[in-house]
């Protein structure tokens, strides 16, 4: 049965089983790479995407859950040539080693700066809680998005 759903702004159709996984359909389907597979069952975060809005496991959701809604992935921030202002922000400070989890990790701090532009650290923390990363341990990163909050860089 042929999905439409709108992906980063762009209405998109495609022909697949509506339990596919929306992570799967964004990377397979649509060659949207950013979104990352890591468990497959909504523990590690790394497949995090903005559905409507709101931050969620793209691992466990299915296509057909997603028809008619709002879908933004990493993608539509910026790229490597145009970074988006918490993208930069991470990289100078060296916030992540490997950046498997980044993209899921970037979605989460989207979604929280578009609910709170002036969240504090438990809620920042808080914001974070489902994205799991091995190699970073969080300091870094918890300090980053106290800096874009801070300096004002994130509009929506």
């Amino acid at each position: 049965m042929a999905k439409r759903i709108e992906v980063n702004g762009e209405s998109r159709t495609a022909e697949v089983d509506p339990a596919m996984p929306l992570a799967v359909f964004l990377r397979d389907e649509l060659e949207l790479r950013g979104t990352k597979i890591g468990c497959g069952n909504g523990e590690c975060g790394a497949c995090t995407v903005l559905m409507d809005g709101r931050a969620v496991c793209s691992c466990l959701v299915p296509v057909g859950r997603a028809r008619g809604r709002c879908i933004q992935t990493v993608e539509s921030l910026g790229d490597p040539s145009d970074l988006h202002p918490i993208q930069r922000k991470l990289v100078e400070r060296g916030a992540f080693q490997c950046w498997f989890c980044a993209s899921g990790v970037i979605m989460s701090v989207v979604a929280l700066l578009n609910e709170n532009k002036n969240p504090n650290n438990a809620e920042i923390r808080s914001a974070l809680q489902g994205n799991l990363c091995r190699c970073s341990g969080y300091v870094k990163l918890l300090e980053s998005v106290e800096e874009i909050v801070r300096e004002g860089l994130y509009e929506r």
